[in-house]
């Protein structure tokens, strides 16, 4: 079920493939699909959020129904243990403690004639979050969003999350919320949320960006509305890209790439090692640990289409095809992590040594955990604070600084053809002797 390779060019090969499991030709019917959903709720407002829940989700809802209300959201904490809501609570102080060190500042500089520059940082007026529903309670996700909204200090953070069994939301993600900063909560999932998000509805306020992961309509949602408002990123399928030698355990190799594969039938579970008993160990282990699963269907499938092991002869070489993949979490199973770390060049998140398990950054060790995927980390980072704000520059010259860069401004304006442009300067300068031109 999990392959073994040893040759460079066909593991260069299968990554590749494993990369671009998101691109084909199904994505764009199910954007003429996301397009029409866009285009009816811009145009319907609730009237559309209401049909395409009951259309996609399966779920009637009332108007009075779509805002979470303030005695539901008392309610949650009822229904939450206290290990619970403490384990929520030490998460939010560890992210936040992170966040509060990414806080962008402001700064100006004084220059020579009174020329002052500098860049003002200011957070979003609303933010939108998306949260996931499904199978799983996902929890983590509302905190590594809401927490550097709210350390951001953007006014208004409203959260939009789809409705479970009975219309009901789970009370660890209400609770998570509200610990995160939430008050505002919609139920309503799907491209329709965002759409909601993006244009506003008569109940859904519109937001000036939308943050949070979700099925591939949320994504392509995000991605048409782009422009219309800011986003985080395009998250595509999960993924773990581990990087092993002989001192790590297969069965803690195992139970990481299973952590990732549990997630949904595309996701990417990746050992590369210099270890050939090692491989075909983590092979065995990852049937063990299967035999009993939980979410054995769904973690079978993304084993069997996206898992693979690649035996290579260094460590060097390993980065060097990590690089090629740039994962979203790479794990660094080896016994000089930190000097390996020297060879990487592209991952949302890396995990150094044995002790460090994907696992402890999805929750609480601080770093968010909404990361780049399907190769974008060659270019792109996790979603931090600077995702809710803005920066605007600041320019003040005086007189006697305009004077002496006014010939050199309408040399450049003429250039361009553009005469209004010189002229914006001439006019302030035409008496003050040498600016005259």
């Amino acid at each position: 079920m999990l392959r073994i390779i040893t040759q460079w060019v066909e593991a260069q090969s299968e990554l590749r493939r494993i990369g671009s499991r998101t691109h084909d030709d199904t994505i764009i019917h199910k954007e003429a699909t996301v397009r029409e959903v866009l285009q009816t709720v811009k145009r319907q407002g609730d009237k559309a959020l209401l049909h395409y829940t009951q259309e996609f989700d399966h779920k009637t809802l009332s108007l009075e129904q779509l805002r979470v209300s303030a005695s539901e959201l008392d309610v949650a904490y009822q229904q939450v243990n206290c290990e619970l809501l403490d384990a929520i609570r030490l998460a939010k102080k560890q992210i936040e403690a992170f966040h509060r060190q990414r806080i962008p500042k402001s700064w100006v500089q004084f220059g020579d004639d009174n020329v002052v520059l500098g860049k003002r940082y200011t957070p979003v007026d609303r933010a939108g979050l998306y949260v996931p529903g499904g199978q799983a309670s996902y929890l983590s996700t509302v905190l590594m969003n809401a927490i550097p909204a709210n350390v951001a200090k953007v006014p208004r953070i409203v959260m939009v999350t789809p409705p479970g069994i009975d219309n009901k939301i789970s009370p660890a993600v209400l609770v998570a919320a509200q610990e995160a900063g939430v008050q505002e909560i919609y139920r309503v999932g799907g491209a329709q949320a965002i759409a909601a998000l993006a244009y506003g509805t008569e109940t859904v306020p519109k937001v000036d960006v939308i943050t949070g992961p979700g099925n591939i309509y949320v994504t392509l949602a995000k991605k048409l509305v782009y422009g219309t408002v800011g986003i985080d990123s395009l998250a595509g399928p999960s993924e773990v890209l581990i990087i092993a030698n002989s001192i790590a355990s297969p069965v803690h190799v195992a139970a990481d790439m299973l952590a990732q594969a549990e997630h949904d039938t595309m996701a990417a579970a990746i050992l590369l090692t210099t270890d050939s008993a090692l491989a075909r160990q983590v092979v065995a282990e990852v049937e063990r640990q299967l035999e009993h699963h939980p979410r054995r269907t769904m973690t079978e499938k993304a084993i069997a289409h996206y898992g693979l092991v690649v035996v290579v002869d260094s460590l060097e070489a390993a980065a060097q095809l990590s690089n090629e993949f740039a994962p979203e979490h790479l794990e660094l199973e080896v016994d000089e992590p930190w000097e390996l770390l020297e060879h990487i060049r592209h991952a949302g998140a890396i995990f150094l040594g044995c002790s460090t398990p994907e696992a402890v950054g999805d929750y609480l060790a601080g770093p968010n955990h909404t990361l780049p995927t399907s190769g974008a980390a060659r270019y792109a980072s996790a979603l931090g604070v600077e995702v809710f704000m803005k920066h605007s520059s600041l320019i003040e010259y005086s007189p006697q600084a305009l004077q002496k860069v006014a010939n050199a401004v309408n040399i450049l304006a003429t250039a361009e053809g553009l005469p209004s442009h010189a002229d914006s300067v001439r006019l302030r300068t035409k008496n003050q002797g040498d600016g005259d031109f």
